[in-house]
């Protein structure tokens, strides 16, 4: 089984999610970009809020689609140590690293949200959604800096993902549905027809029309 598409995808994990939906406590977090399209879907047919939650992937030196830890909106910052020992990355390089994304991350929140705040998720129950995981790095960002922000409830979603990743995972949030954990996964795009790259008009597009079917998303703001 493939996913035609992310579209496809976000409506399929929505038939899962249907629980959570048309509650008031409910908020859906996409990752962008590729998160968006999957969350959205999700996000209509739940009748939720729908907003982003940035983190950045830290690529090794020489192996950038290798993760060697993530950061995330609200300044979280995880590394993985074996990961780093046995590349023999630097503190030097770790740092560069780290400053070039956060530079990218910031300037996504500001294209994305422009002046709007973040939700708060305070007390809230937190869906966060990707088009897929594969090592996980930037999921567990995401739920690392969620629950420091103290939301009542974490619940992480997506499509398709490594079983390893997923287990992992698994111990870090209250619940997690994913759809595929196919244990040959070596991309999350080889299990989508149609994996073309997220564009940032699209994501900002997106979030736009969910404030449309969700007015309650600026609700719950700082």
């Amino acid at each position: 089984m493939r996913f035609r598409d992310r579209t496809e995808a976000g409506r399929l994990l929505a038939d899962r999610l249907i629980s959570y939906a048309n509650r008031s406590d409910v908020q859906v977090l996409a990752l962008p970009r590729g998160g968006v399209p999957v969350a959205y879907e999700a996000a209509w047919r739940l009748n939720a809020p729908l907003d982003v939650w940035l983190v950045r992937k830290l690529g090794a030196p020489s192996i950038p689609e290798l993760a060697i830890g993530a950061i995330a909106t609200g300044g979280v910052q995880t590394i993985n140590g074996e990961a780093v020992r046995r590349l023999s990355v630097s503190r030097e390089q770790i740092d560069e690293i780290v400053a070039r994304e956060r530079q990218e991350l910031e300037r996504r929140e500001a294209a994305y949200r422009g002046n709007r705040p973040p939700l708060d998720v305070r007390g809230a129950t937190v869906i966060l959604i990707d088009d897929g995981i594969a090592t996980g790095a930037s999921m567990h960002a995401a739920v690392t800096s969620v629950g420091q922000r103290e939301a009542k409830e974490i619940v992480v979603a997506v499509p398709v993902a490594a079983p390893s990743a997923c287990a992992e995972i698994e111990r870090e949030a209250d619940r997690v549905v994913c759809l595929l954990k196919p244990a040959d996964l070596n991309s999350v795009g080889e299990w989508y027809q149609d994996f073309s790259q997220t564009t940032d008009d699209e994501v900002r597009n997106l979030l736009d029309r969910a404030r449309e079917f969700a007015p309650r998303a600026g609700e719950r703001t700082r």
